[in-house]
């Protein structure tokens, strides 16, 4: 690393602008996506902030996401069509990319300049190898902490960058301020070693009390962005904890400290309200228990002992009792002379321990008679690291919405949160030998303390556990903070009835045997998964080692959320299929069914035309009938059901497709056609008016879109009905994407007019098509027929994180069909729209079947409701 000379320092207030002067593609120019180069981007656009303390070196650093929009030409007509501007709705840009959270030990700074070195960090956050990482005289780095101060000659020395020092209480608020209001599943409740996540408002988020416990203790009551008071404080927090411990017991770590607790029994240390009444005789009159600790460390007065004499495990959970129970109790005493119900602890003191969090939660709510709860921030030590990144004013993140923050957890990347096992990891060939060295296939990650049903541990505040401690594991090493995905362009799909009311998961996997169920479900089902994505790359030594170590990865994972449900938020069914589906974009398979998709497409493809033959000869009453049939009929080819896969190995597509049609009979297990026809045919003389628009969210390739989508999407076309086909932004299994989704249309549309016209109308066919077999004569309006991208990549849908494409295109939508598992049943079967909405699924599971719908695999949902 060279050293640098001092110069002066160059301040920006401006909103980032990309510099694209002598911009160049780097690499391969046939490429799709080819990297371009932007070596004049300005070198003050500052991607990491650092909150260096006595004990820990916190950082946050932002990195562009490497995956940008293609221009495409048939999706800027279709963007055109629908006036959709690209770009977010506002003065400035916003940079899409990632937050990620590291930590250092403070005395091993040298591995912190170390990683900031390797990833050039120092250097405007350019990993380029084009980047010139000598040319650093103007770069500012934001810091707060008192080694802000400690170490800047050393920052300037060894990486030739100034540190621009922000003051710690702003940075504190400033950073529990944005998670709160940017983070779904950021704050949570910690009792009798039950966590629950706690849903905050943004806009009822003041006043509240922040208490950040470092070495010593801060109170703090904000009422604003930037208003805020330090009330009270305390000189008895984490340095107090550590310091008697080191002396008390010769721990070289706090780590090792809080470790010991695990296996204390603070019994023989503590002085107990049955010590001084008698064994098992409470104190009722104040409600007090026997068990109660009258006096911390008071048995030591009582019995002639040495030092040695007592267990250091005992000693190490009797002081972190007192500490933990005294900072509760002072911080709800100012909570109340400020009237504030409110109460966020924050700091590393806290570090996701279960003892800590119960005690200070007791004490909490043991003063307060349980009208106050103690609360905790997932990314507690972050606070004043995250506050510094915010105080550069050019990254504008401060009006940022939670639904545009995406959580990740990656494997093999230990910088993230948790221990440090080793050099940063530069690319994935590093990362995939870390699998291969710390991970064992079908073992777990940390070989944790496993926690005993709730209820049992015994652990209430004051009272002694009566599990000594043992059942309950100690977070200490493992703090669970993701890589945050900063997704401008998402936003809430407008046609909820009420967003804070919406809950996408209908599996409850708070359920031990939900959760169960289910891990064995997508263990059963990772072999299978992994052959086909080494396949779909070719079956390269290169895709089966990356395979390999998806397949470790991923168990790692579930393993992991088996012992801790919680451990990566507040976990649904949807957010555990879409981790797996991150977990093969982590190890670069881009799609795992690519192959298997164009043979389905093929397939079905083929027989698109006979198809529309038999339904052009039906009536229109028989003809509606017989699209729904086809819809639920077509769902069956999902290759993430078990079942179907079974079935795939008994006959070919068009077999199963038209057995399952043949299987169609009413009613259904969920049968609300009749009411669905009314709507759209009306009874008797009265004919309605048809649909303005209608989003039709597809599913699966092959029979899915072609024989079953595609048709009910043709059908609203000829009834005057706008279309827009809504598709995976990214793959999913054998989902359909938005990218794949135009030519399927143009494939179809060679064997249908009204197809080929809406396409033509919709932006999808660029050029004309001629030599068109058309099915049916009539001369239909030109009503267009558009592909958006839903803005996710799993097999369900969470609407409040949808693409603003799909949120602007829904604002003239007065009809929305869901169709499949996914997004009708394991997400969205609940969810109430401002417009109709119809749900249409095959139940491909047993126990959802039963969960859901009180039926039997292969059962049939049709489910329609009205706008409300």
């Amino acid at each position: 690393m060279a050293t640098k000379g001092t110069n002066s320092i160059h301040r920006s207030s401006s909103r980032p602008l990309l510099d694209l002067s002598k911009a160049e593609i780097q690499g391969n120019v046939e490429e799709k996506y080819p990297t371009i180069l932007l070596p004049n981007q300005s070198d003050d656009l500052s991607h990491l902030a650092l909150d260096i303390g006595g004990s820990l070196i916190k950082l946050v650093y932002f990195s562009r996401h490497e995956d940008q929009s293609t221009n495409d030409k048939r999706m800027k007509r279709v963007k055109d069509k629908l006036g959709i501007l690209n770009g977010n709705r506002r003065s400035y840009p916003i940079l899409g990319g990632r937050l990620h959270f590291v930590k250092f030990e403070t005395n091993k700074i040298n591995e912190c300049l170390e990683f900031i070195y390797s990833k050039k960090l120092h250097c405007g956050g350019w990993e380029s190898h084009h980047a010139d990482s000598t040319n650093n005289e103007n770069a500012v780095i934001k810091a707060t902490g008192g080694g802000a101060y400690k170490f800047a000659d050393l920052f300037k020395e060894r990486l030739g960058i100034s540190l621009d020092k922000e003051d710690e209480m702003d940075c504190l608020v400033a950073g529990a301020n944005f998670l709160l209001k940017a983070v779904r599943h950021e704050a949570y409740t910690h009792m009798e070693g039950q966590k629950e996540f706690v849903q905050i408002d943004p806009n009822d988020l003041f006043p509240y009390l922040l208490v950040n416990i470092g070495s010593g203790v801060s109170m703090i009551k904000v009422d604003g962005d930037g208003k805020f008071e330090r009330v009270s404080g305390t000189n008895v927090g984490g340095g107090t904890y550590w310091g008697l411990g080191r002396l008390l017991t010769n721990c070289s770590s706090f780590d090792e400290l809080l470790e010991l607790s695990q296996k204390g029994d603070n019994r023989t240390t503590d002085m107990l309200v049955g010590d001084i009444y008698g064994t098992d005789r409470d104190y009722p009159k104040i409600g007090l228990s026997a068990s109660t600790i009258a006096s911390s460390f008071g048995k030591a007065t009582l019995e002639n002992k040495e030092l040695e004499e007592y267990r250091p495990e005992d000693i190490s959970l009797s002081l972190l009792r007192m500490i933990s129970y005294n900072i509760g109790q002072i911080s709800y005493l100012n909570a109340l002379r400020f009237g504030l119900k409110r109460i966020f602890f924050g700091g590393f003191f806290i570090r996701g321990h279960a003892y800590t969090m119960d005690a200070i939660s007791f004490a909490v709510h043991y003063w307060s008679k349980g009208t106050a709860q103690a609360m905790f921030l997932r990314h507690e030590g972050f606070l004043g690291a995250l506050g510094a990144f915010m105080s550069y004013e050019k990254h504008g993140l401060d009006d940022l919405m939670v639904h545009q923050f995406v959580e990740r957890f990656p494997m093999g990347a230990p910088y993230t949160g948790g221990k440090i096992h080793g050099p940063p990891l530069r690319n994935l060939n590093e990362k995939i030998s870390w699998m291969e060295k710390f991970l064992q296939k079908g073992t777990e990650i940390t070989a944790p303390v496993p926690m005993t049903p709730p209820g049992t541990t015994g652990l209430g505040g004051f009272e002694v556990p009566l599990s000594k401690g043992s059942t309950l594991r100690s977070d200490a090493s493992a703090l669970n903070v993701g890589v945050l995905h900063l997704i401008p362009t998402l936003e809430v799909f407008p046609l909820l009835v009420d967003p804070k009311m919406y809950e996408p998961n209908t599996v409850d996997l708070s359920d031990h045997s939900e959760l169960e169920y289910w891990f064995k479900i997508l263990s059963e089902h990772l072999p299978d998964l992994v052959d086909k994505a080494v396949a779909s790359e070719g079956g390269t030594d290169d895709a089966k080692r990356r395979g390999d170590a998806f397949g470790r990865a991923f168990s790692a994972h579930l393993a992991r959320l088996m012992e801790e449900p919680a451990a990566y938020g507040k976990l649904g069914l949807a957010k555990l299929l879409e981790m797996r589906e991150e977990c093969l974009r982590e190890f670069q398979f881009v799609d795992a069914y690519i192959s298997i998709k164009q043979r389905e497409n093929e397939a079905s493809l083929a027989v698109f035309h006979d198809l529309l033959m038999e339904l052009d000869s039906l009536d229109e009453e028989t003809r509606l009938l017989t699209l729904i049939e086809g819809v639920l009929a077509a769902n069956i080819f999902d290759w993430g059901s078990r079942a179907c896969v079974d079935l795939y190995h008994k006959g070919t597509i068009i077999e199963i497709y038209r057995m399952s049609r043949n299987k169609m009979q009413r009613p259904w297990r969920v049968d609300d056609f009749d009411a669905f026809k009314e709507r759209m045919l009306g009874s008797g003389d009265k004919k309605p008016l048809p649909h303005r628009r209608a989003l039709l969210f597809v599913d699966n390739s092959g029979a899915d879109i072609v024989l079953g989508m595609l048709p009910l999407a043709r059908e609203l076309l000829r009834r005057g009905t706008e279309v827009v086909l809504v598709g995976n932004s990214l793959p999913a299994l054998n989902d359909v994407t938005a990218m794949e989704l135009p030519d399927i249309v143009a494939e179809a549309a060679k064997h249908c007019g009204i197809l080929r016209r809406a396409a033509e109308s919709g932006g999808l066919l660029v050029d004309a098509m001629t030599n068109t077999s058309d099915s049916s004569k009539e001369n239909s309006p030109s009503i267009p027929l558009m592909v958006v991208e839903n803005g996710c990549g799993s097999p369900c849908i969470d609407f409040r994180q949808v693409s603003s494409e799909l949120a602007a295109v829904a604002k003239d939508a007065d009809l929305i069909i869901l169709e499949g598992m996914g997004r009708a049943l394991h997400t969205n079967l609940y969810a109430q729209f401002k417009c109709d909405a119809l749900k249409l699924a095959m139940v491909k599971n047993q126990r959802l079947a039963e969960k859901l719908v009180k039926g039997n695999i292969y059962d049939c949902v049709c489910k329609y409701e009205p706008a409300h």
